[in-house]
């Protein structure tokens, strides 16, 4: 195996390399969690592979999510056992084999109040227990995710000390994956398919497409690059549809508000608010390891050109506060709204009237001139979606590969939890970085400057920033305050680190040049 660090050094030699001529097996077009989950698995058998993007890993919809580990209840309740079972074993995977450093259960607490009947109290007490069906069938331990119960409603309130106690009878808790951070899972992913020599390539915007070749422009240069592969694979997303005219995509909106630690004193408990109406649709108050707090999320429909960086609706905020605000002591108010976030979904296009309705199963589809696309599916799925894209490739080309492997290939910084609690480092330092956090933690033993926060409020140290220009391939101040620290889901923290983020980035790029 190489090193799986990546940065501006190891960028230009891998460019260059490319260049020149060098073929490879597969190309992946797309930086996010698919992207990089098709490069791990295929790197991972063999197979040499170049990754690019336009931008910035997790520039896109992996960044935006809810940033939940699903396990597949919501979709028993549309009929889809099968795909409600293998978000259920992904689920698995992820918690107990591939990133325990990353994720971690999420209690969550469905609210009885006097709007809600007894029959959808029945109805969501099924599902849950449905849900913990699946759990045990993808051989996920109890002691990673306990199972389902009834709670009366002082330990409801002991839980989530932010609901209203008037009308409150009790409530339904449960438990569900969560990450730590979105964004930090697809670094990881990407850094570990560097370990298996994977070209990870930032800053390569596509121009033109092909099943064997794909032509770049280069960002920092501007210059034009032509790469050879025996399969390019588009795995862009909500844009795939941009590079190929054989998609055809419906995509869907989601916001989320981002409220400031403090503002609603939720604990570590998330709360989940049905919708009126509905039977098994919700908006979620997810409390986060830093106290934000994170409300959402829509699911409508969107047409026209897909932006780069979508915005949150002003009808959704309304929405959002007005819905949380029914079950919280103290009603929600726009001054609560310390920032905002929304993502797309690539959804295939389907039949149904509603976009919450269609399904979110994943495709493999190949153009009649080889070019293969993947679309749909969702984030907890994506290894699953990773090995049937490189199945396809494999499929579709004669190469040469091994079996799959990433079901139990943990990723840089994986451990068993027991492991991971013996680290000489902050418990918020092992969340992020897992077994490298002593290594992050060092850069301030070394240097006392790099132990110093970034700015006033916030935990984020000088080393972490340093630490992403030399390995995680950040390049710019944007990377690290928009997907390295997630700094700028409140602007205001990240205009009060911009300035010093900046010069450790300045300073850091120029020690690898």
């Amino acid at each position: 195996m190489t090193s799986g660090s990546l940065n501006a050094r190891r960028r230009e030699r891998e460019l260059a390399e490319l260049a020149s001529g060098e073929r490879v097996d597969v190309v992946v077009v797309g930086g996010g969690v698919t992207g990089t989950g098709i490069a791990l698995d295929a790197a991972s058998r063999g197979l040499s592979v170049a990754l690019v993007e336009a931008h910035d890993l997790a520039f896109g919809t992996s960044r935006w999510s809810s940033k939940l580990v699903h396990g597949g209840l919501r979709y028993l309740a549309h009929g889809e056992l099968g795909l409600a079972h293998e978000s259920a074993v992904e689920r698995g995977i992820l918690m107990t084999r591939t990133a325990p450093h990353l994720t971690r259960a999420m209690p969550q607490l469905f609210p009885l109040y006097p709007g809600t009947s007894r029959v959808q109290e029945r109805v969501v007490a099924a599902g849950l227990r449905a849900g913990d069906v699946l759990r045990r069938a993808a051989r996920t331990p109890s002691s990673v995710l306990p199972g389902p119960r009834s709670i009366p409603s002082l330990e409801a309130l002991a839980l989530a000390p932010g609901l209203s106690p008037h009308g409150l009878r009790g409530a339904l808790l449960a438990y569900d994956g969560a990450l730590v951070d979105d964004a930090r899972l697809v670094v990881s992913l990407a850094r570990t398919a560097a370990s298996f020599g994977a070209r990870i390539l930032t800053r390569l915007s596509a121009t033109s497409l092909s099943a064997d070749r794909l032509q770049v422009r280069d960002g920092p240069s501007g210059s034009t690059v032509d790469i050879h592969a025996r399969q390019v694979i588009n795995a862009t997303g909500v844009w795939a549809g941009t590079l190929t005219g054989s998609v055809r995509l419906r995509p869907s909106l989601g916001s989320h508000l981002v409220l400031a630690p403090g503002t609603v004193p939720m604990g570590t408990t998330s709360v989940n608010i049905s919708l009126p109406g509905e039977t098994n649709r919700f908006v979620f108050l997810l409390p986060q390891p830093d106290g934000r707090v994170y409300l959402g999320l829509t699911d409508e429909p969107v047409s026209g050109p897909i932006p780069s960086a979508p915005v949150v609706p002003e009808s959704d905020v309304d929405f959002l506060l007005s819905l949380a605000s029914s079950v919280l002591a103290r009603p929600l108010t726009r001054a609560d709204v310390a920032g905002s976030y929304a993502g797309l979904r690539p959804l295939v296009e389907g039949t149904s009237g509603r976009s919450a309705d269609l399904s979110r199963k994943h495709a493999v589809l190949a153009a009649p001139d080889g070019l293969l696309t993947v679309v749909g599916g969702k984030l907890t799925t994506y290894r699953r979606m990773a090995e049937d894209a490189v199945d396809a490739a494999v499929r579709l080309t004669g190469l040469t590969a091994s079996p799959c492997r990433t079901a139990r290939l943990p990723l840089l910084g994986a451990a068993p939890r027991p492991e991971l609690s013996l680290l000489d480092a902050t418990p918020r330092l092992v969340a992020r970085y897992g077994t490298e956090a002593p290594r992050v933690a060092a850069l301030g033993e070394l240097d006392a400057e790099f132990a110093a926060p970034v700015a006033p409020g916030t935990e984020i140290t000088a080393a972490e920033v340093v630490w992403a220009v030399r390995n995680e391939g950040a390049l710019d101040v944007e990377d690290v305050l928009e997907r390295r620290t997630r700094l700028s889901l409140i602007p205001s923290d990240a205009e009060a680190a911009r300035a010093r983020v900046a010069e450790l980035v300045d300073k850091s790029l120029a020690g690898l040049a």
